[in-house]
């Protein structure tokens, strides 16, 4: 999908805060509606009928439950329709699922339901929960990922955010959560998703934030669909002109606190976005794919040497690397890749080295087959892109093509990483090069431009140092890609 310029430079922004740890989410109703999850008029739907009031006509629902808990003197009903609504077990959206494959560091939601918590826990993730003001003292032990529930969460619903008189308080009763989501506006990037900017409490902390750094501002992004005629209340042209006026002020208001607006021409959008994010993220990782038993015809001190200065040169192009440990591979990973960031410290960081040994022995019930396969599958999706060196095993005597190799680039493909083999090693490399050969516009959106680099590296004649210059120079054209 082609992105205006102006989602395109966020994106490549984005992808910047999530690779130094900065990058942040605030998750409104509309991240959770496309579940089957009900958004705030549908909850107070049968709340505005008890009060004789007409939806249609009255937009201010916080003050309908304040309304109706002033009428019935408690708020049981309120806390019904909350476990009724939010209880039910719905699936999480896409959306949801690319953000939990995301190294996102924290997120803040006005959501009540579980559906963000679930999402991350099936990534096998550990979720540090702060629904109360007890949590936010407690650091839950391995965390990966901060949710920030406050308006509260639906296994409490006597306690969730929702009458006026709440939100009036909110700042007193609920103080540590507002300076924490200050501290997080000012330090990190938010991406507003599925919130619609008329959430009192959200207003208190911009609007103090603008105050306090109006000229140093963090600059934040939410997204916002351009009005059409067919839309919630908008029936001609008259109400189209109208809904678009009124949307450019209130994207210009929201500058006042450094939120950019991305406008997009529908909700599907998103996901397009999303997944584009998790692709570009994903190209800064690397798995290097490769055994040896055997480095024929090629000097074995030789070609160490060049998977040594294939793992330096990628952490110097601020790569990160995952390696399984091929046999007679893995050594020259770690070498190549630690003399790059025991170089330079300052600038590399072992957090770009990443080593993942497979098991050895059946455990859990498993084949040793199948823990394998899980382990793969494991490693490659967290990378977007796939290098291929050597590929031979010794079997019963002879050497033959690794399977364990072919196999990872098969799993590399089925999972879009962009599939670099340095034929001109012979074995599982060259086998996959003849592969892509065949068919290339199957493995790459601009094949053209890819197998130009690809026929130099499976030619035999081609000598390890010439194979590294054009490896760099591959890279550096799948960054612009």
């Amino acid at each position: 999908m082609k992105f205006s310029n102006e989602i395109d430079i966020f994106i490549n922004d984005y992808v910047k805060d999530l690779n130094s740890g900065t990058a942040a989410i605030f998750a409104g109703a509309g991240l959770s509606v496309p579940a089957g999850y009900v958004n705030w008029a549908e909850l107070m739907s049968e709340i505005a009928t008890d009060l004789g009031l007409d939806l249609n006509v009255e937009k201010d629902l916080v003050s309908m439950a304040q309304f109706h808990v002033n009428e019935n003197q408690n708020r049981t009903k309120i806390n019904r329709k909350i476990l009724e609504e939010f209880t039910e077990d719905v699936r999480e959206t896409e959306n949801h699922k690319i953000i939990s494959r995301l190294p996102i560091s924290s997120i803040w939601t006005t959501n009540y339901d579980k559906l963000i918590e679930k999402s991350f826990e099936k990534e096998h993730m550990v979720v540090d929960l702060k629904v109360n003001i007890n949590q936010l003292l407690n650091t839950k032990p391995k965390r990966d990922i901060v949710l920030y529930k406050m308006h509260g969460d639906v296994e409490f619903p006597n306690d969730a955010i929702i009458t006026k008189e709440q939100y009036e308080h909110y700042h007193q009763t609920h103080e540590p959560f507002v300076n924490a989501l200050s501290g997080e506006l000012t330090t990190k990037t938010f991406l507003f998703i599925g919130f619609s900017f008329n959430d009192p409490n959200l207003d208190y902390v911009l609007s103090r934030l603008n105050f306090r750094f109006r000229q140093q501002q963090r600059q934040h992004y939410c997204f916002v669909k351009t009005p059409q005629i067919g839309d919630y209340n908008i029936s001609d042209q008259a109400s189209l002109d109208y809904n678009v006026r009124k949307q450019n002020l209130i994207i210009n208001d929201l500058k006042r606190y450094g939120i950019k607006a991305l406008r997009i021409d529908s909700y599907s959008e998103i996901t397009e976005v999303l997944k584009e994010i998790e692709k570009r993220y994903k190209k800064q990782t690397i798995f290097i794919s490769g055994s040896a038993e055997t480095y024929s015809p090629f000097d074995r001190n030789q070609s160490l040497g060049f998977i040594h200065n294939i793992s330096k040169k990628v952490i110097e192009h601020d790569y990160r690397i995952v390696n399984g440990f091929g046999w007679g591979i893995g050594s020259s990973v770690i070498n190549g890749s630690l003399e790059a960031i025991f170089s330079n410290p300052k600038r590399y960081s072992e957090s770009q080295l990443i080593m993942k040994p497979f098991p050895q022995f059946e455990t859990g019930g498993k084949k040793l087959f199948e823990m394998w396969e899980e382990y793969r599958q494991n490693m490659i999706s967290k990378c977007g892109i796939s290098v291929f060196v050597f590929g031979n095993k010794d079997v019963s005597g002879k050497n033959e093509i690794a399977n364990g190799v072919i196999r990872e680039f098969e799993i590399s493909h089925e999972q879009n990483c962009i599939c670099i083999p340095i034929g001109l090693t012979g074995y599982a490399a060259l086998e996959i090069y003849n592969i892509i050969s065949k068919e290339p516009e199957k493995y790459y959106d601009k094949p053209d431009k890819v197998m130009s680099f690809l026929e130099i590296l499976a030619t035999s004649s081609t000598s390890f140092e010439e194979a590294l210059v054009i490896l760099e120079k591959l890279l550096k054209e799948l960054k612009k890609q």
